[in-house]
């Protein structure tokens, strides 16, 4: 056990030397805890790593990648010694944090602090859910653990507390974090930037906690985790180590962030470890073979007999259940072609219809707002989700935008569920790290963000975005659809549910939008289409996006018959499926002989890829102003006879 506990680690700590980059002290630190959860306690099969019915873990603090990178390859999974000494080098599959895309065993990405805790959140959740879906008293088909390994970091970020303020009220008892608790941030001591109890705060969220008082103490980890997989409420495993242990200045914020470089000699001397850089003993890989590999192995065979048998005995709910987990989530457009509006409508109604008609064809469907259901139409099924009822399909998320996001992360990341979540556009500000990981992961969450624009009215600047919209189409890896009436919204979320490896962020307005005569469900695909005039020869054409489609075909109409200026109308729901367009198409819509111009109710930055610098774009640049909307409107000059006139002095000025 300890040679086992010393091969930690020294692969850890001799990565992070010939890399001269990373972080040696929770390797040495936190070795013991990790060898305990993975040889004690972890069900994984590390020759499928994604097996559905595996423990997950979740590295929150994830700068520490070198001691779960080490932890993975002494488990057996497809990562050699070769991959140990490339650590954080170009196109190497151990990076600087981890990433759950990229590396085999890893579970989550993790590195932003806090993510990683309210990440497993949404993993517990997950689990908790299929399980009381699909379990029988027979047949067990989900039923396993989510555990967590954080940081004194972690548990600073306000992410953490919204997390585990709902991990505790949702009762998910089988979350169990680890603490590191070693008193040293990267700055200095953990006591200079703050001073509550820990264990009070969880306790406080309806958490369990337990106490270890010596991070070396195997037998004693190993009892609190025994404890913790009892308890009924999730647990906080509190465990005193010391950072940098071995090194010359153990306990000290100098082991935090910087290669020991030297003094890994003094480390080596007092483990007496003998070995040479990156050579492993014999017996460490045996005990690890058997007792993590093997006993994986085992959990995961006897897992598949017994979902084989469920598939035969219950052929409907297994066919079901397969599709989950394989993320096979589709629907045809005809099964919505009933949901036509009769009257005008705003969009947050329009996909409050389509995700209610998703909840009925999908079952595995799931999300919820951030207190906003009411507002943005968006909500699960079958109730509220909670610890007595755990079928629910509606998370009521409170006033937790961030959490909310990592949460929807977690329950993406454990297949088997298709998770959404809801609130108003504006605090997608609140909701972007979250967001962008959702993009680097790769997994297809869905972002309803509704209250799109300044027609907020007179909510006022606070509620109205203006750069959100330029935030989210710079992020690489993000769908951003922003329709302008109920088919393109229906186009939007049947692409969202296509999509296997990119995250869908769909705009819907507050304002009712009258349905545009050409709008097309289908070429939504397109990112961008024809709403209105002539194909070719055309004086200017108006590419608009969302609620001001309908205002551009308005001042096509007036330019046409009050300036005889031939004008053709593109609406775009979606930049970046535009841009995968090829460049036949792109040239089509947009006529180089054209005057080019822009209409959308947002900054106008990143419009000059489309319009270049001889068009026009009409935007708001500034913050907004509280007040009808209609009147918000005007104040801002955003009206038909402002922009025909701009347009007609610049066609006049060009001639």
């Amino acid at each position: 056990m300890k040679k086992s506990i010393d091969a930690i680690r020294m692969l850890g700590i001799e990565a992070v030397n010939k890399a001269n980059s990373g972080h040696p002290g929770i390797v040495l630190g936190a070795a013991p805890m990790a060898y305990t959860l993975f040889t004690k306690h972890l069900n994984v099969n590390p020759q499928v790593d994604k097996w559905t019915n595996r423990d997950r873990f979740v590295l929150a603090a994830g700068h520490g990648s070198a001691l779960l990178y080490s932890l993975l390859h002494l488990s057996g999974f497809d990562l050699n010694i070769e991959d140990l000494r490339n650590f954080r080098q170009v196109d190497s599959i151990t990076p600087g944090h981890p990433e759950s895309y990229l590396t085999p065993g890893v579970d989550v990405t993790t590195g932003p602090l806090g993510q990683g805790v309210a990440t497993a959140v949404g993993l517990a959740l997950a689990e908790s859910h299929l399980a009381a879906k699909y379990n029988t008293k027979k047949y067990s088909l989900f039923d396993h653990y989510t555990y967590v390994l954080c940081g004194d970091g972690d548990l600073q970020e306000g992410v953490t507390q919204e997390a585990i303020s709902l991990a505790g009220h949702w009762k998910l008892n089988k979350l169990i974090v680890l603490f590191d608790s070693n008193d040293v941030q990267l700055d200095n001591m953990v006591n200079v930037a703050q001073s509550e109890k820990i264990g009070d705060r969880f306790q406080a969220a309806n958490w369990s906690y337990l106490f270890i008082k010596d991070g070396n103490d195997v037998e004693a980890i190993n009892e609190a985790i025994i404890k913790a997989k009892k308890s009924d409420k999730p647990t906080l495993i509190e465990v005193k180590t010391v950072i940098g242990f071995g090194a010359t200045k153990q306990g000290t914020p100098a082991v935090h962030g910087a290669p020991l470089g030297t003094d890994i000699e003094t480390v080596r001397n007092l483990l007496g470890w003998t070995e040479k850089p990156f050579e492993i003993p014999g017996e460490v890989y045996d005990d690890f073979e058997v007792n993590v590999k093997n006993r994986g192995i085992k959990k995961y065979e006897q897992w598949l007999k017994m979902y084989e048998a469920f598939c035969q005995e219950n052929p409907a709910f297994g066919k079901e259940v397969d599709e989950a987990i394989h993320g096979n989530f589709t629907f045809n457009t005809e099964q919505f072609l009933d949901l036509k509006p009769t009257k005008p409508q705003a969009t947050r109604i329009s996909s409050g219809a389509i995700i209610d008609r998703i909840s009925s064809i999908i079952p595995n469907w799931i999300g919820g707002s951030a207190d906003l259901s009411g507002s943005t139409k968006a909500k699960g099924a079958d109730g509220v989700y909670g610890a007595e009822n755990r079928i629910g399909r509606n998370l009521a998320y409170g006033v937790r935008e961030f959490a909310m996001t990592a949460i929807n992360n977690g329950i993406c990341l454990h297949r088997g569920l298709l998770s959404f979540a809801s609130g108003f556009f504006v605090f997608s500000d609140y909701m972007k790290p979250a967001i962008r990981l959702s993009s680097l992961m790769e997994i297809p969450v869905v972002y309803v963000l509704s209250h799109d624009s300044i027609a907020v009215g007179e909510d006022g600047p606070t509620h109205q975005p203006i750069e959100q919209l330029a935030m989210l189409r710079s992020q690489p890896n993000l769908n951003v659809f922003r329709p302008a009436d109920f088919n393109e919204t229906l186009g939007a979320y049947h692409l969202a549910l296509q999509s296997r490896h990119t995250p869908s962020a769909i705009l819907i307005t507050r304002q009712d939008l009258p349905e545009l005569e050409h709008s097309s469900v289908e070429m939504v695909k397109k990112g961008a289409y024809q709403v209105y005039g002539s194909e070719h020869h055309n004086d200017v054409v108006l590419v608009a996006t969302g609620s001001e489609v309908n205002m551009a075909i308005v001042v096509a109409k007036k330019l046409e018959h009050d300036k005889k200026i031939n004008v053709k109308v593109i609406s775009m729901p979606s930049w970046e499926l535009f841009d995968k367009q090829d460049i036949t198409y792109k040239t089509k819509l947009l006529e180089p002989t054209a005057l080019i111009a822009s209409i959308e109710l947002g900054t106008t930055f990143g419009w000059e890829r489309y319009t270049s610098n001889t068009g026009l774009n009409f935007g708001i640049d500034t913050f907004g102003q509280s007040g009808p909307f209609h009147d918000v409107l005007e104040y801002f000059g955003f009206n038909v006879e402002n922009i025909v006139n701009t347009i007609s002095k610049k066609m006049q000025l060009s001639k």
